[in-house]
């Protein structure tokens, strides 16, 4: 039984990985519209395969220069490196792709060459040849021909990559149409009583909810108010219950009576959702088995760290730094909040899909507690990979719109007395201000990537994150920072102007150029505020530290109580 259960875990992760192979990018789905339904390709998804391929193959030579060792012992110490449970699919894809990938970078020919030549990359017609590093001598073409004659693909080569979906193997079809589920909707993969709060952690679990304590009950969940001050059991999951035998009075009445609890809901983004990539995994002289230790719960959060994010963070950081956090701030101020948690993000979260997201809220007007809910989808609706960005960037008029939805959907929700902060668009010009001409750690060891590098290869293969801030088009970053301070003031007049029943509404600027400020004067450097894997979102390290100095800019003391120390009995 035992192994049984460590095989179906095993291909779920390897389904899993698949899966966000397609669709757990940090790039926006499309424009005004909610997600596609993921499906499942095996070779070519525009793209992400391509930069996926770059990446390892980069990697694999790397370690083989740095441990002075062939391409295969570095395939081989790189799958030895991958936690157990993927070591497998490491092996299928070494045996598959290995002899080319060797006998091409033996030959001395760079990842991007290796990639097309393996039809991992693509060139659409009329298209440039996209590729992350300088160009051979001889020119990328005539490098890719040449790789092409050497390599006379396999017949198996051929038939894995015409293969259209491993989803379509039968065994496999409805785990793969439960993954799908989870991807679309946003909801806990184990969640047994349907109350949308689940005791696992990943698979959209308690690292983005609060964790459930009860999954048998369907009124057990954290946020509820308690039944009956939980004098015969916990039914909001804060650990606090029973009654006191020396006055007969519950816990949960004598603690949190009075204490206006409110739980912690953010709607939100990538950067919302901690989309953080280790820059372990892609710098040899840092790589070991260690880095990749967490490599399947990574994967199954779709590369998001919720669990140590800004808003609902709860754990010490395992990436860097001690967790602070909205949520581990109300808490402490106010036990009896524990668990009340949501963490309702997306990569790719803008105004337009989050009308879709938003509807996996667990909040019950009449049972749960009031809440704080952050909006923060803070580049996407100016952020797309799109040839065309600004004329796929969100209007004014649409902003408007499609938030004024999103608080009257909050307004039927959310029970009264609950506040809403809306957070204004980032400046992204402070992308490549501070990050285009320093090495990425892709290219540290042999000083030969740099961001600006990066940028123009997720441009130019329509998967950049941002194409607006990402460029070297200082126009074009302009015009982004300028509909992004538009739609900001859309936020902003939201807030004066409209009401709603059961919130009342504050706005708030993202305060990048202060954070930035307020980390020189600590001494860092300001590209130290951003991923370095990804160039794009906010690290964690800095931004701890820095918030601990900046100035609350909303009255948080009207959003929470501070009169309740209560402590928990668990």
């Amino acid at each position: 039984m035992k192994e049984s259960k460590q095989t179906f875990l095993n291909l779920f992760c390897i389904l899993w990985l698949l899966l966000l192979l397609k669709t757990a990018s940090s790039s926006p789905p499309p424009h005004g519209k909610d997600p596609r339904p993921p499906s499942l390709p095996f070779g070519l998804y525009k793209g992400h395969t391509c930069v996926g391929c770059v990446l390892v193959v980069s990697v694999i030579e790397q370690l083989a220069q740095w441990h002075n060792s062939t391409v295969k012992a570095a395939m081989e110490r790189l799958c030895d490196y991958i936690p157990e449970k993927l070591q497998g699919f490491c092996y299928v894809l070494a045996e598959l792709y290995g002899p080319h990938i060797a006998e091409l970078i033996d030959r001395e020919m760079n990842a991007d060459v290796v990639c097309h030549s393996l039809r991992l990359c693509k060139q659409d017609p009329g298209q440039l040849l996209c590729h992350l590093y300088s160009p051979p001598k001889v020119g990328l073409s005539v490098a890719i021909r040449k790789a092409k004659r050497i390599m006379k693909t396999s017949k198996d080569l051929k038939s894995v990559l015409g293969f259209s979906s491993v989803c379509a193997f039968p065994l496999l079809a409805s785990l793969c149409e439960k993954i799908k589920y989870v991807l679309r909707n946003k909801l806990p993969f184990e969640d047994f009583d349907g109350d949308k709060f689940s005791t696992f952690p990943t698979l959209r679990g308690y690292h983005w909810r609060g964790r459930d304590c009860n999954d048998k009950n369907t009124t057990v969940y954290p946020g509820r108010r308690p039944d009956n001050w939980d004098a015969k059991s916990d039914s909001n999951c804060n650990g606090i219950w029973g009654v006191d035998p020396k006055d007969g009075i519950p816990y949960e009445e004598k603690f949190c009576k009075g204490a206006d609890s409110k739980g912690v809901v953010l709607l939100g983004d990538s950067a919302g959702a901690h989309f953080h990539i280790p820059p372990e995994w892609m710098t040899v002289t840092q790589m070991s088995a260690k880095s990749f230790a967490n490599l399947p719960m990574a994967f199954s959060d779709e590369l998001d760290w919720p669990q140590f994010s800004e808003i609902t963070g709860f754990l010490n950081s395992t990436i860097g730094g001690w967790t602070d956090s909205l949520y581990l701030r109300l808490r402490k101020r106010n036990r009896c909040n524990h668990r009340d948690l949501q963490n309702i993000s997306q990569n790719g979260g803008s105004s337009g899909n989050l009308l879709s997201l938003i509807k996996s809220l667990a909040r019950n007007q009449l049972l749960d507690n009031p809440a704080i809910v952050i909006y923060a989808t803070i580049g996407n609706d100016v952020c797309n990979g799109e040839r065309d960005t600004l004329a796929h960037m969100t209007t004014p008029k649409e902003m408007l719109s499609n938030v004024v939805q999103a608080l009257r959907y909050l307004d039927s929700h959310l029970p009264n007395g609950s506040h809403v902060i809306l957070t204004g668009l980032v400046d992204g010009r402070f992308l490549w201000d501070n990050l285009h001409d320093r090495y990425h750690p892709l290219g540290q060891l042999n000083k030969d990537v740099t961001y600006s590098q990066l940028y123009s290869f997720l441009d130019c293969l329509q998967v950049s994150p941002c194409s607006g801030w990402l460029t070297p088009n200082e126009t074009l970053r302009n015009l982004t920072s300028e509909r992004a301070l538009q739609l900001s003031n859309v936020l902003k007049e939201i807030a004066r102007s409209e009401k709603f029943a059961n919130f009342d509404i504050f706005y708030m600027d993202f305060p990048l150029r202060q954070t930035a400020e307020e980390w020189r004067k600590m001494g860092g450097e300001p590209w130290q505020l951003i991923e370095p894997v990804d160039g794009f979102h906010p690290s964690q390290v800095p931004s701890t530290k820095v918030r601990q100095c900046l100035p609350c800019t909303v009255p948080v003391s009207r959003c929470c109580s501070s009169n309740s120390r209560a402590r928990l009995t668990q």
